[in-house]
């Protein structure tokens, strides 16, 4: 009697513990909210003033000197306004320092801020030197601009413009809008310019004022040729990706099929009611229980009593 008395509570309790996790379980699914990454990408912008990429062959050896030199060089967020460029190059000049670029102005910026990417160049009375042609500029500049803006949600824009005159290797030319020219000198050599190059994706933009394609033999400072490229003011951007937006907590179905109606609950009768129609208390329950068992108990012992006298 014992032994059950304690498993039947103990069976009861597992039942209801398994019911009321079943019941937490979605409970606490419903009220998490869904996680989302709302950083993205920031963002990218860049400008330069000029940069070149230049091969140059020297005359008393089979030799190529790389000059690659870049001034202004910034990327967001970051700006410089640096008006002249200098390097040095073995073999040319004694090793001397020579001038690559000189400007009254030579400005380059770059931002990233409130989803806009920004870059912007800009230079002014500019001239352009080279290996080997020390007094004659390889190209000479009143202004060129480019602007590059990718701002989230918007298409990206870039743009570069060209101001007043140009003159290559000391001859002056006049550059037709977004195409190519050919300049060619005797006794100096070739430049071909692009003007006004601009791309642009769904994401990106990108603006060089300037492009030239060189190939130079000036057969002085004992150099024999310079080719390669020359950019001047160059921009580029890429846009800011969008935050991300969390998303609303999802409404929990019911399961097992179909939606089901809400049923309006029945109003109980009141506890007094119940009471007086039974004329019982709310211990009711457990003296008809303890009664129960004392009258099991009684009949146990007097069927034994019964045995015993039998016997």
């Amino acid at each position: 009697m014992n032994s059950n008395a304690f498993r039947l509570p103990a069976r009861r309790l597992g039942v209801i513990a398994t019911a009321t996790a079943l019941v937490a379980g979605p409970m606490a699914l419903a009220t998490a909210g869904t996680a989302s990454a709302t950083g993205g990408d920031k963002g990218r912008a860049n400008a330069v003033v000029l940069r070149t990429g230049l091969d140059v062959s020297l005359l008393n050896k089979t030799l190529n000197v790389p000059l690659r030199v870049s001034l202004n060089d910034v990327q967001a967020p970051a700006s410089a306004e640096k008006t002249a460029l200098t390097a040095e190059l073995d073999g040319i000049d004694g090793g001397r320092p020579f001038s690559v670029l000189r400007a009254d102005v030579a400005t380059a910026k770059a931002t990233v801020e409130k989803g806009k990417a920004e870059g912007y160049s800009n230079i002014a009375r500019a001239k352009v030197h080279v290996p080997g042609l020390p007094l004659l500029s390889l190209i000479e500049v009143e202004q060129v601009t480019s602007k590059a803006v990718c701002a989230a949600g918007k298409r990206p824009v870039a743009e570069a413009n060209l101001l007043g005159g140009v003159t290559v290797l000391g001859k002056k030319v006049t550059l037709s809008a977004g195409g190519t020219t050919q300049v060619t000198v005797p006794g100096a050599g070739e430049v071909r310019l692009d003007l006004s190059k601009t791309h642009t994706t769904s994401r990106t933009a990108a603006a060089t004022a300037l492009e030239l394609k060189v190939s130079v033999n000036p057969l002085k400072l004992n150099v024999a040729e310079v080719e390669g490229t020359v950019t001047l003011a160059g921009a580029s951007c890429e846009t800011p990706a969008a935050a991300a937006k969390p998303e609303p907590s999802a409404p929990v179905k019911p399961q097992g099929g179909a939606e089901e109606k809400p049923v309006a609950a029945k109003p109980e009768k009141p506890a007094e009611a119940n009471l007086a129609e039974t004329g019982g208390n709310s211990s009711t329950p457990y003296l008809v229980g303890g009664g129960a068992a004392l009258l099991a108990a009684g009949g146990g012992a007097l069927v034994l009593a019964r045995r015993t006298r039998k016997g």
